[in-house]
């Protein structure tokens, strides 16, 4: 990319704004020309084939040449440019609100006085601005776009392992209960324990309590989901809901009652003691049985003799 050259204001000094890295640019360069020649060929005999079959051969040869350069140029271009998409889609949510904020500003331009622009500003900053859960919801999408940026500060400074240098692609983030929750797509040449070991590193340029990761999919381990913790959750005060259940008669009557400290046994009567009955769950015991009964004492056989 160009260099832009800058006048200070006591001296002159010349910097370097680079947004494709040079060994990038020339990777892809690289990549390009190879595709280009690839597709080309295979596109163009392809379709020369298929050509062949309705026009002269000489014909249908030039036709798939045409087609194998059209698209293999194609192909090349948007290898060329994918740093430049990359580098857009990393500065997308910027340029969409600054195309908004212009677009929006030329529309009251042109068919406003500048008292209704100031109103009309003043309530689109303002009244999101009070009104609390839309105003906590603008500031985790905020938190949101700050996070991708410096979490491709921390894979431009001290996480990029590869040789060529380009950076993983940062998909998409989403505001959580504890912070921010980003989802990465890794490059070659870099692992999901190489982010891990680089963790404590990562919450401090997130400027965030505490930082994890772990994989987002279970078949592609280049896919993994990066969370940036800026709170705890389980520290905050929760009201019970429970109190708004009573209604103000009753606490008032509730409130005039004596709160008991402790047992008062002597106001309770024998008669108020049921007894307890046997639980069901409790087995029962087993049933007393009767004892035998003696045997009857044998009757003495009499002698027969006596009665001859």
């Amino acid at each position: 990319m160009p260099n832009s050259n800058g006048h200070a204001a006591f001296g002159r000094r010349s910097g370097t704004v680079t947004v494709i890295e040079e060994p990038v640019r020339r990777n892809a360069a690289r990549t390009a020309k190879i595709t280009f020649w690839a597709v080309s060929i295979v596109t163009g005999l392809l379709t020369a084939a298929v050509a062949a079959s309705y026009w002269h051969p000489i014909i249908a040869l030039l036709a798939g040449t045409a087609v194998g350069v059209v698209i293999g140029l194609l192909t090349a271009a948007l290898i060329v440019a994918w740093p430049v998409v990359r580098a857009i889609w990393w500065w997308l949510a910027e340029i969409l609100t600054g195309l908004a904020v212009t677009g929006g500003w030329i529309e009251l331009a042109d068919h406003t006085t500048l008292p209704y622009r100031i109103a009309t500003i003043a309530a689109i900053t303002g009244i999101p601005a009070s009104i609390g859960p839309v105003r906590r919801r603008i500031i985790a999408l905020a938190w949101c776009v700050i996070t991708r940026h410096r979490l491709r500060t921390c894979f431009t400074e001290f996480i990029i392992t590869n040789r060529t240098g380009s950076l993983p692609l940062i998909l998409w983030a989403r505001p959580t209960a504890v912070g921010e929750r980003v989802w990465i797509w890794l490059r070659p040449g870099l692992a999901l324990e190489d982010v891990q070991q680089r963790l404590d590193l990562i919450a401090v340029a997130c400027w965030a309590a505490s930082a994890t990761v772990e994989p987002a999919s279970t078949t592609n381990s280049a896919h993994i989901r990066l969370d940036i913790k800026r709170r705890d959750a389980l520290t905050a005060t929760l009201r019970s809901p429970l109190t708004g259940l009573i209604g103000p008669a009753r606490a008032a009557k509730r409130s005039l009652l004596p709160v008991p400290s402790a047992l008062d046994l002597p106001d309770v009567d024998d008669t108020d003691l049921a007894p307890a009955r046997p639980s069901r769950s409790q087995p029962k015991a087993p049933a007393a049985m009767p004892a035998p009964r003696p045997a009857p004492a044998a009757t003495p056989v009499d002698d027969i003799g006596d009665w001859i």
